[in-house]
């Protein structure tokens, strides 16, 4: 297969996956909105995607077809009851499970926060930062994000210490990226074209 077409066929994939999340995250915000729980469901979401972020068994669990929707089903219930997690949320990643798209769980959560943050007049913003903010520090770039975006911002913080230091946000459809490790990797390509 030539370059320019697995190219469009990952770009295709990944429309896919946008698609399929943003159907599931649509209909779970409809029925976190109809039981007055959007802020309880967004906040069982952000503990999902830390258990999938903190556990190498779960991510490959999400994202291996190797299971069958009946083994992934037995496993997200068995974690959501041992979890105790509101039942919208154990109820939805049970759907999702049997429906064989646990790979798209992550992209949910992300589409689901971005419905969320629409509906109450913000713009949604994913922050992946060297170190975890203090909440001086998350005040002061949501009032920085404020003031690009012209809205409100509610976002996720992420860590991610392969940064090295700074931040990574992507707002929207543009993405602000500080970090250490881009500058580095910016200074060894003009060293290079020098030498």
């Amino acid at each position: 297969m030539p370059l320019a077409e697995k190219k469009f066929s990952v770009a295709q994939s990944s429309s896919l996956i946008s698609d399929v999340a943003n159907v599931y995250a649509g209909s779970l915000y409809e029925l976190a909105a109809e039981s007055k729980a959007v802020a309880a469901v967004e906040k069982e979401l952000g503990r999902v995607e830390a258990l999938i972020d903190g556990s190498k068994d779960l991510q490959r669990l999400v994202a291996s077809p190797v299971f069958s929707a009946d083994e992934q089903l037995k496993a997200i219930t068995a974690i959501a009851g041992k979890a105790k997690f509101h039942k919208l949320v154990a109820n939805f990643l049970a759907v999702v499970a049997r429906n064989r798209r646990l790979f798209a769980v992550p992209g949910m959560i992300k589409a689901f926060r971005r419905i969320a943050a629409e509906q109450r007049g913000e713009v949604a913003a994913d922050v992946h930062s060297a170190h975890a903010l203090s909440a001086a520090q998350q005040k002061d770039l949501k009032a920085a994000l404020k003031s690009v975006a012209g809205k409100d911002v509610s976002f996720n913080v992420a860590v991610d210490p392969s940064l090295l230091g700074g931040l990574v946000v992507k707002l929207g459809s543009r993405q602000i990226d500080t970090s250490l490790k881009t500058k580095l990797n910016s200074l060894k390509l003009a060293l290079k074209e020098v030498g």
